[in-house]
């Protein structure tokens, strides 16, 4: 399959007005002369609960969603399900990219062959979408995975950190996958991440930043053993980039003028001082899906390397609530365990990245 080249935006003196929503992307460039830029776009989503109808006797997280369990889960309810959260996946980013994102985080997802059904979706047929999917021993039998489009993201290698608690060896959790590969010519390392929950309220915030310190320490080797590796972190963190564990112990920043060399931004953390968030709970919103990138993606301001543009909450009103006291809140496909055809309780969240082409 040839590459599909990136969205390529325009300009001139003349019509800078009808691109002033775009004015972030040519900030950098003083001449008049038409300049051509590309955009590439890095999605995460969690799925809640994406769990196929049969009964794996390994994993006792999946008995709730049977056909005989509290939600009844039923082949109908299955593809039905498949089929919102792939509308969903083919409408992220297309306002800037047309082909959608590079690469989508995915969380909650039960095994292999639930996302393989999800990416044969026809909601998803013009994206071409591969998988890297790796089983981890979390409690829940849930895992995260990562969709990505080979025609924007070579991939070139992916492997899986365990969770490991200090002092709780039995602790299970989410691994922490990691994919590398080529976006936009230069190399790009995508670290997809869900965070032990919070279930057990304060007793749980060390599990959280027991992830936070593997996670530190997956970006900061792999730009040690290649400065040129750009990281992108994203996931499900279960914590807010206020946090101790995403604010001091992996060291995301709040500002990107403030990022250091080597350092980290938190690119969903002015999203949340806006009061923006991703999922809502008892009428507060928490930004849980975040977005932090190496600070090469904020060195070069030639424009002529992959640069961070912006951030964005995919909050759109398809997949929003819009009646009864949790009207504002992401649909869920669930009400409690009464069946209501949405989606997921989170909104995905996407980060885009810009280069000067040729």
């Amino acid at each position: 399959m040839p590459p599909l080249p990136p969205v390529v935006i325009s300009y001139s003196a003349m019509h800078r007005k009808l691109l002033l929503s775009l004015l972030l992307l040519t900030l950098s460039m003083g001449s008049a002369a038409a300049q051509r830029i590309g955009v590439w776009a890095v999605a995460f989503y969690n799925l809640e609960n994406l769990f196929d109808t049969e009964d794996d006797p390994d994993n006792p997280g999946d008995d709730e969603f049977l056909p005989t369990g509290p939600y009844q889960w039923t082949q109908d309810k299955y593809e039905q399900k498949l089929s919102n959260l792939a509308t969903v996946i083919s409408q992220l980013a297309r306002e800037h990219c047309p082909v959608g994102p590079a690469v989508i985080g995915i969380s909650e997802v039960e095994n292999e062959r639930v996302v393989a059904d999800l990416v044969a979706r026809p909601e998803l047929r013009d994206m071409g979408l591969r998988y890297v999917h790796y089983p981890s021993p979390d409690r829940r039998g849930i895992d995260v995975a990562l969709l990505y489009n080979p025609r924007l993201f070579r991939l070139t290698g992916s492997c899986v950190y365990p969770f490991v608690m200090p002092g709780q060896p039995n602790f299970r959790s989410r691994d922490q996958l990691v994919v590398t590969g080529q976006m936009g010519g230069e190399p790009v390392s995508v670290i997809v991440n869900h965070w032990p929950s919070r279930y057990g309220g304060d007793k749980s915030k060390p599990s959280r930043a027991a992830a936070a310190a593997i996670c530190r320490h997956i970006a900061d080797s792999i730009c040690a053993a290649s400065p040129a590796n750009k990281v992108i972190i994203v996931g499900d963190l279960n914590d807010d980039p206020t946090d101790e564990s995403c604010a001091k112990v992996l060291g995301a920043t709040r500002r990107a003028k403030d990022v250091k060399p080597g350092g980290y931004f938190n690119a969903t953390w002015p999203l949340f001082d806006r009061g923006i968030g991703s999922l809502c709970y008892q009428d507060a919103w928490c930004l849980y899906d975040q977005h932090i990138i190496s600070a090469s993606f904020l060195a070069d301001k030639s424009g002529r390397t992959l640069r961070f543009w912006k951030t964005e909450v995919f909050n759109r009103d398809f997949i929003t609530t819009d009646v009864g006291k949790k009207k504002g809140y992401p649909k869920r496909a669930f009400d409690g365990s009464r069946w209501q055809n949405g989606y997921s309780d989170h909104f995905p969240t996407i980060t885009y990245f810009t280069k000067q082409l040729p």
